[in-house]
């Protein structure tokens, strides 16, 4: 008996480190839009804190109106940065929130708008119990470039998402 209960503690036991490896290493994003979820954003990761993928949604450079959805699991968000031409965000699901450094957090829901001027520091993601997925629209490519910044706190992002 002692040992039959030894090897059903160990499956569970086995079972919740999977979980828990499963939860560190999400690959899989979740469909929260009409729009595709895209593959993992380890190109960036370095600056996100939590999992994010991209679907780049425009492919013909010479409109110059380059567009990704973004989606964000919940908690995820980017560090704070800014973008030397601008950028547009659009929300297409779920909940997530952007703050400009120095200024409360707004919460975006499907079909919220936000315009970030040239220069801004900032940061958006998904709300912690939400996952949330965006458009970004990259302003004035020819000449837009990101300057990444340090990670959002936990106290900054608790206190955002009040």
């Amino acid at each position: 008996m002692l040992c039959g209960l030894t090897i059903l503690l160990t499956g569970y036991a086995h079972q919740s480190i999977q979980a828990q490896n499963k939860k560190e290493m999400n690959t899989e994003g979740k469909k929260i839009s009409d729009f595709p979820v895209g593959e993992p954003n380890t190109g960036y990761a370095q600056y996100f804190s939590g999992n994010s993928w991209v679907a780049p949604l425009t492919s013909n450079s010479a409109l110059n109106v380059p567009v990704s959805n973004v989606t964000f699991e919940p908690g995820c968000r980017n560090n704070w940065h800014s973008h030397t031409g601008g950028q547009i965000l659009i929300a297409v699901g779920g909940v997530g929130y952007y703050q400009e450094r120095g200024k409360a957090a707004i919460r975006m829901e499907p079909g919220d708008v936000i315009e970030i001027a040239p220069d801004t520091e900032h940061w958006h993601g998904a709300a912690p119990d939400s996952w949330f997925a965006h458009l970004a629209i990259a302003c004035n490519p020819q000449t837009n470039e990101n300057t990444w910044l340090e990670p959002v706190t936990e106290e900054e992002y608790k206190t955002a998402v009040k």
